[in-house]
């Protein structure tokens, strides 16, 4: 038993290794998102979104990828911030769990918003790249 518990520590090791990495990836993914749409970098949304993207506001507006880079051209909305408080990501073979805990402030077709938010974000992993799949926020506190 010893031994056998001997020769699986390398490969938990290994695995454990890989798990943290991606988690990093997925971290690094976040912050990439959040800075392309502060910056207004459609070239880098339209890599990091998936095709079937789900983005639900937290007004309960829910777009496709298309609409949402569609309003964002438009002006309909702006983003002047996204900083992340703290996100928790959970690993799921190809997929992985986003939940934050985020501050937006920006401007939106309803007038300025400045809003701590719940920040849910289902990421699938497409060949070697992480793509951004669901997007779900949920009002904490308006900070205005």
């Amino acid at each position: 038993m010893l031994r056998r518990t001997l020769l699986l520590l390398p490969l938990l090791s290994l695995f454990a290794v890989a798990t943290f990495a991606a988690e990093a990836d997925i971290v690094a993914a976040e912050k990439k998102w959040a800075a392309a749409v502060v910056a207004r970098d459609f070239d880098a949304l339209n890599a990091i979104y998936d095709e079937g993207l789900i983005y639900a506001h937290s007004t309960g507006a829910i777009e496709t990828k298309a609409v949402y880079l569609g309003n964002l051209r438009e002006g309909k909305a702006r983003y002047d911030e996204i900083k992340h408080e703290k996100t928790t990501v959970r690993m799921h073979g190809n997929a992985a769990v986003a939940h934050s805990i985020v501050i937006m402030r920006g401007a939106a077709a309803t007038g300025p918003f400045n809003n701590k938010l719940m920040l849910m974000h289902v990421w699938v992993k497409d060949g070697k790249a992480w793509k951004l799949a669901a997007h779900q926020t949920t009002l904490l506190e308006n900070l205005n």
